[in-house]
């Protein structure tokens, strides 16, 4: 006789420990890099509008490189081409291991957020889409509100000072991963320049090479820092906006472990760049990215324009929306029970900071406008939106704080200082 199929662990419910201390880790990176972001942001918006706001854009529109190799760009567009190209390395990273070890490893447990997320993606841009259709405007902009800004999510919970479950974390952790490859993938299709087949073939062709090393565990930086910076050049002369050279870096790097070895090639690199990534590119993006002029007429204009209307519109209301639908409806598909500790108020709450979309919503809505008047208008969406979404999220949150305290508390207790929470020592512990 089989043996009786093992019950399934309850959504929301505690991690593995191998997972928590991954999640944990992770988030501890993002959750600082998320702060410095927000300098960043801050810094930018008061820099462009204050009497010095021409010192501003001189520096982010001034030009270096080699031209002679297609690479003379601003610094605005060295950080958006090249610094976010190692933003997307990790989350290439982070996504293979999402695909191999974490919760997208088998269909039953990686339906629930994918659904969730391609919910999440969907309805902004269908409201986006109504929005700017009875409005007469562009529909150039509708991936902008698609995409999760986690490092800034992040920093809204460390603000609050809250003590969400890392179950909850790791949730929109998934989320965002799946909401990066649907970004990357979106950046790779629709906003392409005239395409040169020769460079894009090199660029190809260095990928493949990159694998052949990986497979036969070549090492040494020296081999794969100059390959990936020739990927880079490439991928970005050949018309394919160049984050895409970091994307497919990160899935090609081997995520198990060889007998022996200490870590992967992709957990070491994570371990090198994640900070970078997070402590510097992101917020250096943000710092050039975010800097638009605040005024009463440009708010105005927010809430009167169909493009920037439609963004908000998206961040705050589809997010929230398609998140949480698409989690109640995947969880009654699956049957999947949740966690009796939690209520559906929470997974509300997580779709709703789930409409913070900065870093990515920005770089789409740079490429969707190549128009500065309409780019500085839908950035200035982005930044409203995000705020609108963090404040409602904020209130939902700190109203269950008191849950999430309890719950912080039992899954990080450890009474006999052992370094492995006591709750992961209990019997059946394990089997939840």
């Amino acid at each position: 006789m089989a043996d009786a199929p093992r019950e399934r662990s309850p959504f929301l419910g505690l991690l593995p420990l191998p997972e928590r201390m991954t999640v944990v880790q992770a988030l501890r990176t993002e959750t600082v890099g998320g702060l410095v972001l927000l300098a960043a942001a801050l810094v930018a918006l008061v820099w462009a509008n204050t009497p010095w706001s021409g010192t501003y854009e001189q520096i982010r529109d001034f030009h270096f490189g080699i031209p002679a190799l297609g690479l003379d760009l601003s610094v605005e567009h060295w950080t958006a081409d090249g610094l976010l190209a190692l933003f997307f390395l990790v989350a290439g990273i982070e996504l293979k291991r999402e695909l191999v070890v974490g919760e997208l490893r088998t269909p039953a447990t990686a339906a629930l957020p994918v659904i969730a997320a391609l919910c999440g993606m969907i309805v902004p841009a269908a409201l986006y889409a109504v929005t700017v259709t009875a409005g007469g405007g562009s529909m150039e902009g509708w991936a902008v509100p698609m995409a999760t800004d986690i490092a800034f999510a992040l920093a809204v919970l460390a603000v609050l000072s809250t003590h969400l479950p890392a179950a909850l974390r790791a949730f929109l952790l998934t989320l965002a991963v799946v909401d990066d490859l649907g970004a990357i993938l979106i950046i790779a299709v629709f906003f392409t320049d005239d395409l040169n087949l020769a460079a894009l073939g090199g660029a190809f062709a260095c990928l493949v090479l990159f694998h052949l090393l990986q497979r036969f565990r070549v090492r040494g930086w020296w081999w794969y820092v100059p390959l990936g910076l020739v990927t880079w050049a490439l991928m970005y002369n050949g018309g394919v906006h160049a984050t895409v050279a970091g994307v497919a870096i990160g899935l090609i790097l081997r995520t198990t472990r060889d007998e022996g070895e200490a870590a992967s090639p992709a957990e070491r690199t994570s371990h090198l760049l994640h900070p970078v990534s997070a402590g510097v590119v992101v917020p250096l993006f943000a710092l050039f990215a975010a800097g638009v002029g605040i005024s009463a007429g440009a708010l105005g204009e927010v809430f009167t324009r169909p493009e920037p209307l439609g963004v908000v519109i998206g961040l705050v209301a589809g997010k929230t929306l398609g998140i949480f639908a698409g989690t109640y409806l995947a969880a009654r598909f699956t049957r999947a029970k949740l966690n009796p500790e939690l209520a559906w108020a929470d997974v509300l709450a997580l779709a709703v900071l789930a409409g913070i979309g900065f870093t990515v919503a920005l770089l789409i809505g740079e490429l969707a406008f190549p128009d500065e008047v309409v780019s500085e208008q839908v950035k200035a969406a982005v930044l409203v939106g995000s705020l609108l979404a963090a404040s409602l999220a904020a209130l939902l949150i700190k109203r269950r704080n008191a849950v999430y305290r309890r719950l912080y508390e039992e899954e990080t207790r450890d009474d006999d200082h052992d370094g492995i929470p006591d709750i992961y020592q209990r019997a059946g512990a394990a089997e939840r």
